[in-house]
């Protein structure tokens, strides 16, 4: 029986090559909202970031996401993505 191979990502924030399921995709859609996507399908522009929430801080200060995505982000958005880290 063949193994699979493991689609490996990388993170926007740290560099690191991590398998996808240790990433968080964030995704601008076709309509410029920016949203958190777990399952990895929404389509649109995405970034991976890794599931921490010192990267996430880290994220938030450098301003990476929206240099990434090309828009704006609120804060309640990093709010939001803190949620489903910790979930």
């Amino acid at each position: 029986m063949k193994t699979r191979k493991i689609p490996m990502r990388s993170c926007v924030v740290t560099g690191e090559k991590l398998p996808k399921q240790e990433l968080l995709r964030i995704v601008r859609t076709t309509d410029n909202n920016v949203v958190c996507d777990p399952t990895g399908k929404i389509n649109g522009r995405g970034a991976y970031i890794k599931k921490d929430i010192e990267v996430l801080q880290k994220a938030k200060k450098s301003k990476i996401l929206e240099k990434k995505l090309e828009c704006s982000i609120d804060d309640s958005f990093y709010l939001e993505v803190e949620n489903v880290i910790n979930n």
